[in-house]
């Protein structure tokens, strides 16, 4: 399981208050025990903690890379914001660009200039793209997976291989009103994107997007992780410091047969 540490966000308090202040060591503090958790790459993401996101955006990653080597995920859907970290940014190690919608109103397209940013990163740059366009994300089952075979579909075309290609299909709050067929409607998209090409696209997810705003947070998160792991979702933006996550997320890879088993699996995977 591909495991994206979410705290650095400037959705946070305390990553915004860091940002405000400049204060590296919030940031660095983060990105040393989101390693440390065992995370697979650390979601950078301004957010809206600072009027200029591009300089922020490369203050962050010039920040994080002071401390620690994990790859980075560049978290943004203004393509200037993801430029401006990707030039700060240190590829060798791998790079995640997220996230691009197929297209927008006001950028027919963005999934082209994503592309090639990602291209421009080297065999370690990939992409994560939503199953989301212009009229906005879809709530139903078919509209996801007929923007994700669009997706799949330029990106073959512009030989991008399917393995630096993540697909995610948004899972919306459950607490929402109506939202409660929403999880079902994901897993069903996700067995249908998964057929699309061979080898198939990875499969990711804002996971608490899920909870937000309900009172079992974490239990929710835990849950529907490892129901859509069960239907191919192999990489998720994760609190990887939320232990039981990552204990489930380690069991569920188990009883899948994606890792060997040990007594001390859970002691294994929390270190990477």
């Amino acid at each position: 399981m591909i495991s994206i540490g979410e705290r650095i966000n400037g959705m946070f308090s305390d990553v915004k208050r860091a940002i405000a202040d400049e204060d590296k060591n919030v940031i660095q503090d983060l990105a040393a025990r989101q390693t440390a958790a065992g995370a697979s790459y650390l979601d950078v993401n301004v957010g809206t903690a600072a009027a200029d996101q591009e300089a922020t955006m490369a203050w962050l990653v010039e920040t994080i890379q002071q401390t620690c080597k994990t790859p980075l995920c560049l978290d943004s859907q203004k393509p200037n914001v993801i430029a401006a970290g990707l030039k700060a940014a240190d590829t060798s190690m791998g790079i995640l660009l997220n996230s691009s919608p197929l297209n927008k109103k006001t950028d027919e397209e963005v999934l082209d200039k994503y592309l090639e940013m990602a291209e421009s990163a080297g065999p370690g740059g990939k992409l994560i793209a939503l199953t989301m366009d212009k009229n906005g994300v879809p709530q139903d089952i078919d509209t996801r997976v007929a923007i994700a075979a669009e997706i799949i579909e330029k990106t073959m075309e512009k030989g991008f291989d399917s393995d630096r290609l993540f697909i995610d299909p948004i899972i919306l709050p459950v607490k929402v009103p109506d939202a409660q067929t929403q999880p079902g409607n994901v897993m069903a998209a996700i067995d249908q994107i998964r057929l699309l090409s061979d080898p198939p696209p990875h499969i990711t997810c804002g996971l608490s997007n899920i909870s937000q705003g309900s009172a079992e947070r974490s239990l929710i998160n835990r849950i529907f992780m490892a129901m859509a792991m069960s239907h191919g979702m192999d990489s998720a933006i994760v609190d990887v410091l939320d232990e039981q996550l990552m204990d489930v997320m380690a069991t569920a890879d188990i009883l899948m047969n994606k890792q060997l088993y040990s007594d001390s699996y859970l002691k294994a995977y929390r270190g990477g």
